[in-house]
């Protein structure tokens, strides 16, 4: 089952509105309504926050969508810490000399 519809499945039988599952999951309403429409794919921690705010928990199926669970939210982690850590950009652009 995809995220769009699996989500806007979970929020028809929770009797919310976009607007409001939005706010309870800490979202805008137009992400909501991009995930539903399915142009737009959410994160697996962003799913989750999602169901879990329309009632519902995101449980893996088998023990490979487990793991493949696992290892997304290990991914989303070492993304969120390398997008915290501070760098510095060169002021000039380096690059090899080629001899002539």
């Amino acid at each position: 089952m995809d995220a769009a519809l699996l989500l806007r499945t979970a929020r028809t039988r929770a009797g919310l509105s976009r607007r409001a599952l939005a706010a309870a999951a800490g979202t805008s309403q137009s992400a909501v309504a991009a995930t539903e429409a399915g142009r737009k794919q959410p994160t697996v921690g962003t799913l989750e926050r999602l169901m879990r705010a329309a009632g519902t928990e995101l449980v893996p199926a088998d023990a490979e969508q487990a793991a493949l669970l696992r290892r997304g939210r290990r991914l989303e982690d070492v993304l969120h810490l390398a997008e915290a850590l501070p760098f510095r950009r060169e002021r000039r652009l380096r690059f090899p000399r080629v001899p002539a």
